[in-house]
């Protein structure tokens, strides 16, 4: 992670840093020295799992790197056990801004040009607390938006044996296949409210 990635809301990246157990400081939207050592200690960690566990494309290394750490480790691994098999997976999404979440939800709303690609608006989604990614497939370089690739991914990565991973393919309403996120013992609602008051919630 970097001051660069969530320059533009610095509330969003203190709630993160201070749920991650990195920044125990107000929550006041300023970049300030103690913002700036919850980062640095964060991308220390985040660099040593990389160094442990493996590190992967440029793109999924950015997203990777924007998780709370058990996620980062449960990235890794799955990627690890997909690739290993011969499927080109990438990390494609990591964690999202509330800002990011609802320029994805006006997609074939209000308007826009579908398809819709999301149901959850800002706050609503697990990508929005660090604790969810997205994969793509490709082939030959080329990225495969459908593929049964993607239900092979998830048999092999729901087999890794990775504690907490769920899959968006199991969802009943609203498949999602290249999704996947960590269990947690909260429901989105108060996975929020932990997030914004920098309470533990993974």
């Amino acid at each position: 992670m970097s001051q660069r990635l969530f320059e533009d809301d610095v509330f969003f990246l203190q709630r993160l840093m201070k749920s991650a157990g990195f920044y125990t400081d107000t929550i006041d939207g300023i970049w300030g020295p103690n913002t700036d050592a919850a980062v640095a200690a964060f991308e220390a960690r985040s660099t040593q799992l990389a160094a442990n566990l493996g590190t992967f494309d440029q793109r999924s290394e950015r997203r990777i790197q924007t998780l709370h750490l058990k996620a980062q480790e449960a990235g890794r691994t799955f990627l690890t056990a997909v690739r290993a098999q011969g499927i080109d997976a990438r990390i494609i999404s990591g964690t999202r801004t509330y800002a990011e979440q609802n320029v994805l939800y006006r997609k074939g709303r209000f308007g826009n040009p579908p398809p819709r690609v999301t149901n959850a608006r800002g706050g609503q989604s697990n990508h929005n607390f660090g604790i969810a990614w997205d994969i793509g497939i490709f082939q030959n370089g080329n990225y495969l938006p459908e593929s049964p690739l993607y239900d092979q991914a998830a048999q092999i990565g729901l087999a890794a044996g990775i504690v907490g991973l769920e899959w968006g393919g199991n969802w009943i309403n609203f498949k999602d296949r290249p999704h996947y996120q960590m269990a947690t013992q909260f429901n989105i609602t108060q996975i929020r409210q932990r997030f914004e008051d920098g309470q533990s919630y993974l």
